[in-house]
């Protein structure tokens, strides 16, 4: 095995690419749960988000273009969801379960005539001075503008939950729906529109994959992150800043173990391309045994309003 082989910094900038799709995905699932539902459709949205930027990019010619049309297909996507659990009371898990399922199958059938084209690239931002600071500057500055976009998205919701009237209500209709509807706030209206966001960011990180990281269309190409982006939502105790820090530890043994199989590791490489999802499960076995670990209050139950 030759370690010479692994560019350090290579391997940090790679990083935060391999961690951008499930930090997209787990900030909006972060974000559904702190409202008090259990979204389980992450990799359902992704996977339609996924398909839906990768077609419009490649007919417009566009990313840019094909990420919008894949937040507003993760959102559509999200809202089946949303009427289905919040408008006629079907279990939550079963319906997250259902709308997985519902969108890579439907994402198989609209990437059918997509097979073996080549995304539209999307330019990299090298930042004016930034970008030629030694060490740091490859390794922060010269990413693409979604990289950046994840980043700004994780800072704004944790300013909106943490410091503004809209973030407290929220977290009111996730702790107790009950209370928050005594006091008169609109408890199906604020999930709604956290469902939504939700849906937008899984369509966002699924679009990320086709468009920047692959850049293809392959079938079933999502290949478990939203999974796991719904385990770092637990592991990140529903706080962004660990939401962030989740995604770039599971991020970070992606790329390490492409490193490891590309310096011919005497590892076999099923066990390598395992890594990741062990390390996860790993840490959410220990998280579970540590007890109480500040899940919403109303996580997963139904809301019956009451006149």
């Amino acid at each position: 095995m030759d370690l010479g082989q692994i560019n350090p910094l290579l391997l940090l900038a790679s990083l935060m690419v391999a961690a951008t799709p499930i930090l997209l995905a787990a900030i909006g699932e972060a974000v559904v749960e702190k409202s008090g539902v259990l979204n389980l459709g992450v990799e359902g949205m992704m996977i339609t988000g996924a398909v839906v930027g990768f077609a419009i990019g490649v007919n417009t010619g566009s990313p840019a273009i094909g990420f919008v049309a894949a937040a507003a297909a993760g959102a559509a996507l999200s809202m089946l969801f949303g009427v289905l659990v919040l408008y006629l009371m079907s279990n939550q898990v079963a319906t997250g379960l259902g709308l997985t399922l519902f969108g890579l199958g439907l994402s198989s059938l609209i990437g059918k005539p997509y097979e073996g084209l080549k995304a539209p690239s999307m330019a990299k931002w090298d930042i004016p001075v930034l970008g030629d600071i030694p060490i740091l500057g490859p390794i922060l500055f010269r990413h693409d503008p979604m990289v950046y976009v994840s980043l700004i998205i994780v800072a704004a919701t944790w300013y909106v939950l943490t410091r503004t009237r809209a973030g407290l209500i929220l977290r009111g209709v996730g702790e107790n729906h009950d209370a928050a509807h005594a006091l008169g706030y609109k408890v199906v209206r604020v999930r709604l529109m956290a469902i939504a966001f939700g849906g937008a960011c899984a369509g966002l990180g699924g679009a990320y994959v086709s468009l920047v990281r692959v850049p293809q269309w392959v079938e079933g190409m999502t290949a478990g992150a939203g999974w796991i982006a719904l385990a770092i939502v637990v592991f990140a105790s529903w706080r962004p800043w660990r939401v962030l820090l989740g995604a770039y530890l599971f991020g970070g043994i992606t790329v390490l173990q492409l490193n490891l199989q590309a310096a011919g590791a005497a590892i076999p490489v099923e066990i390598l391309a395992m890594s990741p999802y062990i390390v996860t499960i790993l840490v959410l076995v220990v998280i579970s045994l540590r007890g109480n670990h500040g899940a919403p209050g109303s996580l997963g139950r139904i809301f019956h309003a009451t006149h």
